[in-house]
């Protein structure tokens, strides 16, 4: 029997942020090897009521929109802040994916023609784009993305795995190193196509294209691909070079924005369990890797701490603790502390 590891919200995480800083969407979220908490945020979602302080003349005392790419210790503190349009890249015109790797931090935009990834150093000194903005031919289209959401790093291989996206439907690996194209593929491990496809319903056959968007990938100890097919409410897994393993639906019976958000996997050396976003019904799910049945749920649709408004990513530190992040008017980014066992 798995032991479900229990926890508590800590409704003070993060500290607040310096310079009259406020947040807006918070669409991505992940941990680096010091176990410091990687956010990049939207702050273009503020309102103008939001930035009273930076209006001509101003209307309020606060506030001023934090820069998107956030680093925080485990305590909460701010440790590094950067990011938006600079010279030489091309930044995206909305916010996404974040990805810690090897020193480097992978970033991904979602907006109509954002069709490139960006890598930086942690201090935010570009290094590398991968493709060109309104430049997309589709889904198989080896230079460019469309509208990626999500990235994974497999180190020792030098790979980017790219969830992509919004507007194509697959998944697209590059060399880390240089850029350059490695391999893609679709649903079931099938060549990707653009045609038109009918909305996800339940009682049809399960699609045989990854519908919009291909919202998360992460990879396994044992190398397994693991991909959410968002609003098709399922999970894909492949090995490293395509080949379709299994899927695995949650909450079929959920329409519109899908169930399948993020996924992160337990500390154990087999990763017994997999923790899920759901953010349209606004939990998170504990689940049993082996038998895929759901052991224990966190939160539901609320603004309190633990509750959730359009939960959107999960990341786990060293220490079991868990990070979501939420989009639309959710703008904010949790702790839930592990209890002790």
């Amino acid at each position: 029997m798995i032991d479900i590891p229990q926890f508590i919200v800590d409704p003070f995480w993060p500290k607040p942020l310096p310079n009259n800083w406020l947040i807006g969407q918070v669409s991505g979220v992940h941990v680096d090897t010091n176990d410091n908490i990687w956010v990049i945020q939207r702050p273009k979602s503020l309102t103008e009521r939001d930035m009273g302080a930076m209006l001509t003349p101003p209307i309020s005392k606060c506030c001023f929109p934090a820069p998107p790419v956030l680093q925080f210790d485990q305590s909460g503190n701010l440790l590094r802040a950067w990011g938006g349009p600079g010279e030489g890249f091309d930044w995206p015109r909305s916010e996404h994916g974040i990805h810690i790797a090897n020193g480097f931090v992978w970033l991904a935009g979602n907006s109509e023609g954002d069709n490139q990834i960006l890598k930086f150093t942690i201090d935010g000194e570009f290094v590398m784009q991968i493709g060109t903005p309104d430049a997309s031919s589709g889904s198989n289209d080896t230079e460019n993305l469309n509208r990626p959401a999500d990235l994974f790093v497999d180190i020792e291989a030098s790979e980017v795995y790219v969830a992509d996206g919004y507007g194509n439907r697959r998944i697209i690996v590059f060399d880390t190193d240089t850029g350059n194209y490695k391999r893609h593929w679709g649903a079931y491990g099938n060549i990707p196509n653009d045609e038109d496809i009918p909305a996800y319903d339940p009682s049809a056959s399960p699609s045989q294209q990854f519908s919009n968007p291909v919202h998360c990938v992460e990879i396994s100890t044992e190398g397994y691909v693991y991909v959410c097919d968002r609003t098709n409410n399922r999970l894909q897994i492949f090995k490293k070079d395509g080949s379709f393993i299994s899927e695995v639906i949650y909450e079929p019976d959920t329409l519109l924005n899908g169930s399948v958000y993020d996924i992160a996997f337990s500390l154990d050396s087999e990763q017994k369990l997999i923790f899920m976003v759901d953010g349209m019904n606004n939990e998170l799910r504990i689940i049993d890797r082996i038998s895929n049945i759901t052991r224990a749920r966190i939160g539901r649709t609320g603004r309190s701490a633990g509750q959730f408004y359009s939960v959107h990513d999960v990341t786990i530190d060293s220490q079991g603790n868990l990070y979501t992040t939420e989009v639309q008017t959710g703008q904010r980014v949790q702790k839930f502390r592990r209890l002790s066992q």
